[in-house]
């Protein structure tokens, strides 16, 4: 058996038996997607499965995001969990008839582990010690609306479309955090495999997240992405910024306190496999659900 497929068989084997374990753990299994995750998830990076609907501000896109993360197992102390991951992140148009059709979509699934620890420290203005631990596989995939009026597919990219986008990673990232909602984090993430490959395999994270008067919060999110400069057989050369900043509310006020209503301004290299070697900016307005 080649290596790339032993461990893919071994990824897929860990979220099966991470299933099915989880029913006969003697500790609390969680299935209800409503409990929450051990590890909160972080507000502002827009690569964190969730639910949400966002429109661009200044051109036609609206970016439409349909996935979780819920834990399956909880150790009795609620220091130590074991998750799952899944998540499609979509990149729609408009079109007349109130169409939305599909330019391209990621898809996400993996599994995690969390810990956290409650910490004393007069010198530090948090009281809790956190740290969640993913391997992931994601893909990406040009859909109908990339596609021409005669339904050729449209070829503006430094690859003959349709290509193959895959990555399998590994992500720490581990996180001081406040009884008031606020928060701190730091992350690092290893890519162990791709398609295209002669990418990068290191890329950093870094964020906060601050509570503020009448629940709402500001957030940011910056990662430091290898950049892909093309070429024949493709090459990394260098690294770029890539910020999301995000302010919102929750809708608390209405009794919805899983709902938020957030503005994002986004820039750098796009979150979208087929776009990966692509710089943006842009801002939205939406809607993100907490499940």
């Amino acid at each position: 058996m080649k290596p790339r497929s032993f461990l893919r068989n071994i990824f897929i084997l860990g979220i099966a038996l991470s299933a099915l374990t989880s029913g006969t753990a003697s500790a609390e299994p969680l299935l209800n997607p409503t409990i929450n995750t051990l590890f909160k998830p972080l507000l502002a990076d827009p690569s964190e499965p969730r639910i949400a609907v966002m429109p661009k501000i200044s051109e036609d896109g609206l970016q439409l995001d349909i996935g979780t993360s819920a834990d399956i197992y909880q150790n009795e102390e609620k220091t130590f969990a074991v998750g799952v991951d899944f998540g499609t992140f979509s990149l729609l148009g408009t079109s007349d008839n109130f169409k939305f059709p599909v330019d391209t979509i990621d898809y996400l699934f993996g599994i995690n582990a969390t810990w956290k620890t409650t910490i004393d420290s007069g010198s530090l203005p948090f009281d809790e010690l956190s740290a969640r631990l993913r391997l992931s596989h994601i893909s990406a995939h040009f859909q109908d609306g990339h596609t021409d009026e005669d339904g050729n597919w449209i070829q503006d990219g430094p690859f003959d479309i349709p290509f193959t986008y895959s990555r399998e990673f590994i992500n720490l990232t581990v996180a001081l955090s406040s009884s008031e909602n606020n928060r701190v984090y730091a992350g690092y993430q290893y890519l162990w495999h791709s398609i295209p490959d002669d990418i990068g395999s290191h890329s950093f994270q870094a964020g906060a997240e601050i509570s503020t008067p009448y629940n709402t919060y500001l957030a940011a999110d910056f990662k430091l992405l290898p950049v892909w400069k093309g070429g024949e057989d493709g090459e990394t050369d260098g690294y770029r910024g890539t910020w999301n900043l995000q302010a919102g509310m929750r809708l608390t006020a209405l009794g919805l306190d899983r709902v938020r209503i957030a503005y994002n301004y986004f820039s750098g290299m796009s979150r979208h496999g087929m776009y990966f070697y692509k710089p943006e900016s842009f801002s939205t307005v939406g809607m993100i659900v907490d499940l």
